[in-house]
């Protein structure tokens, strides 16, 4: 019986741990789903399993504990490792390229399929034959059908 007393005991002091510990885990792993790994560069760093995602974590989990928001933990991250550490990267200035890079990429190709297209079709519509060269040409197609043979 005492041993059930104590068992009681130890379980309700725990359990308050139990539950904080949970909760500091979840929101950690929200945070880390939104940071890059600086090591793998396309795993989050809740994903990956490097030295440093895992230095990471740990530091997410101090500043938690600490009492700091979700907000003030994505901002100290960003001042210490930049921009890339994020996902979802913010649109400044020194972004831009990386927001519309590709959509510029885009128009360019298809400004260069459009002149291509174009210059093909004068080419061909320029590669009209002469007189001289119609006649020739009728000429050795009817020799060709007269005899079945090639010239």
């Amino acid at each position: 019986m005492k041993h059930w007393w104590l068992t009681l005991l130890c379980a309700v002091i725990a359990l308050p741990s139990w539950a904080d510990s949970a909760a500091t885990e979840k929101r950690m792993l929200d945070i880390a789903a939104e940071l890059r790994c600086l090591v793998c560069q396309n795993e989050s760093i809740a994903a990956s399993r490097a030295d440093l995602a895992v230095d990471l974590r740990q530091q997410i989990r101090e500043q938690i504990q600490a009492g700091k928001s979700d907000t003030e933990i994505r901002t100290y991250m960003v001042d210490r490792y930049g921009d890339f550490v994020l996902y979802r990267t913010p649109l400044k200035a020194t972004t831009l390229l990386l927001w519309f890079g590709p959509m510029l990429l885009l128009a360019f190709g298809l400004l260069v399929l459009a002149t291509t297209l174009r210059r093909r079709k004068n080419s061909v519509a320029d590669a009209s034959l002469s007189d001289d060269e119609r006649k020739r040409a009728q000429a050795l197609l009817a020799q060709t059908t007269d005899n079945g043979t090639s010239p």
